[in-house]
């Protein structure tokens, strides 16, 4: 049974026959109620699936980040969902059933602000990797209060460290510690910037890969 909110022109939630009725965000939507399907299996959905989990197992740790890092792109979906959708059109590599991520076509930010102008990452530290760019601030949109945001992903272990709000613009670079367990592990480093109150983000930039000492 369904229930009508706003009278016979508002939107409905629940069922009525083969209609489906809710609202998401505040907007009200209608769909279909599924057809049963016999093979729900078929090979196209199999490799459809496969993807999704692949994107899935990447992104799922750079949650936090991907809120700040996607909100421009949340448009009647979520920050995370729009991460997915560019992920999986973008940064998919291999053939069924052995897909990957191609980490310098992956983003975990995406905007218009100015990015990281000679970003580099390094290692010289034990459980230290180290952020360095160039003061950009006066170029295009760049600010000197503009905060840093920081990925480490380990892929091994599929696990990260984000910074979301980090060292200034200005500051020209940030030393972030990583777990113990992350020794001797492959981990793939990413530079964005966000403007101090967050309204504005830039492209992510892929560092490329360090190993933790």
């Amino acid at each position: 049974m369904a229930v009508i909110n706003q009278g016979i022109l508002g939107g409905f939630s629940g069922k009525v026959g083969t209609v489906i009725g809710g609202s998401w965000k505040g907007i009200d939507y209608m769909r279909s109620k599924p057809i049963s399907v016999a093979n729900p299996r078929t090979p196209a959905q199999v490799d459809q699936r496969t993807k999704f989990v692949t994107v899935l197992n990447f992104l799922q740790p750079l949650t936090s980040i991907l809120r700040t890092g996607f909100k421009d792109y949340a448009v009647k979906m979520s920050a995370f969902n729009a991460a997915m959708s560019y992920t999986i059109q973008n940064a998919i590599s291999g053939i069924y059933p052995e897909y990957g991520i191609t980490y310098a076509d992956a983003l975990v930010s995406r905007g218009s602000l100015t990015g990281a102008l000679n970003p580099s990452v390094l290692v010289t530290t034990p459980g230290l990797i180290d952020f360095s760019w160039v003061d950009n601030s006066g170029t295009g949109t760049a600010l000197a209060t503009d905060k840093a945001m920081l990925v480490i992903y380990n892929s091994a272990k599929k696990q990260a460290v984000t910074i979301n709000g980090g060292n200034t613009r200005a500051s020209g670079s940030q030393e972030v510690m990583v777990p113990t367990t992350f020794t001797g592990d492959e981990l793939n480093c990413y530079i964005a910037f966000q403007n101090e109150n967050q309204s504005e983000v830039s492209n992510s930039t892929y560092l490329g890969e360090v190993v933790a000492l």
